[in-house]
């Protein structure tokens, strides 16, 4: 019950704060994937990242956060979150999860996605497409009524219908005033169970999802998380509000940055 008193209902003035950063969220994502290409560094995109979030006004919501040293997330093949940029140049053939949040108006935005880098292999578009697809699959349930794990259940049954796994360590979050806040949506587990969805919620669906093994470890930066096996990892998330219908997507970039 602790944890269902915890959960903010959001008004309509904070709804629509809500959507201001999330749309300079998503369109800090769309102007990062943009930026994938052989012989571009990570450390390039996430410059690129810092720059556009400060010039709306906002902030990069994962500078700093906890200690961690980059505006992005950007993670490339088995690594599946929490890559550090750095020096790294991307090669073709590589995808690169990019992972980005932007504070504006008292509000976070939090959202990711799977790049390829050039020409990819048919396995890691499958990937790519099929982790992108549960996020939809599971925002079915994002519905009035219905409960946290009915989004979990979805996205599992999905993944692991198209051969793939979910990872377990890693979940799904309240997202708001604070960048993590409850409930917790993970990404696997029966239906039925949890907070049951009312109209307000903000959420942050992000499935992670691996071509191996659902196993993962944590490399010595005490950040980059990858998969154990070796096997390639994608990760695709939206911050989206539970209505009295269909749950509105927020990190929607209506138009790409210049440049």
């Amino acid at each position: 019950m602790k944890e269902l008193e915890l959960i903010s209902l959001r008004s309509d003035r904070e709804i629509e704060a809500m959507r201001k950063a999330g749309r300079i969220t998503a369109q800090a994502r769309a102007l990062a994937g943009s930026m994938v290409a052989p012989g571009v560094t990570t450390k390039q995109i996430d410059k690129a990242v810092r720059e556009f979030i400060k010039s709306c006004g906002a902030k990069p919501s994962f500078l700093g956060y906890a200690g961690f040293p980059g505006s992005a997330c950007i993670s490339v093949n088995e690594e599946v979150i929490h890559g550090i940029p750095g020096p790294r140049v991307l090669r073709e053939g590589d995808i690169v999860s990019i992972d980005v949040g932007a504070y504006f108006g008292g509000f976070h935005g939090d959202c990711a996605a799977t790049f390829p880098c050039g020409q990819v292999s048919d396995e890691a578009l499958r990937l790519i497409e099929v982790t992108r697809q549960s996020f939809w699959e599971g925002i079915k349930f994002a519905r009035k009524g219905f409960r946290v794990s009915d989004i979990s259940h979805a996205v599992q049954q999905y993944v692991e219908s198209n051969g793939f796994s979910v990872v377990r360590e890693y979940v799904g979050h309240g997202v708001g005033a604070k960048l993590h806040e409850p409930p917790n949506v993970p990404n696997f587990g029966p239906a039925g169970h949890g907070a049951r969805l009312m109209p307000g919620m903000t959420l942050a669906v992000e499935p992670m999802v691996n071509a191996g093994e659902k196993d993962i470890r944590v490399l010595k930066d005490g950040w980059t998380v990858v998969t154990r096996d070796g096997a390639l990892s994608a990760h695709y998330e939206n911050t989206i509000l539970v209505t009295e219908g269909e749950a509105e997507v927020l990190t929607v970039a209506e138009e790409l940055p210049n440049g």
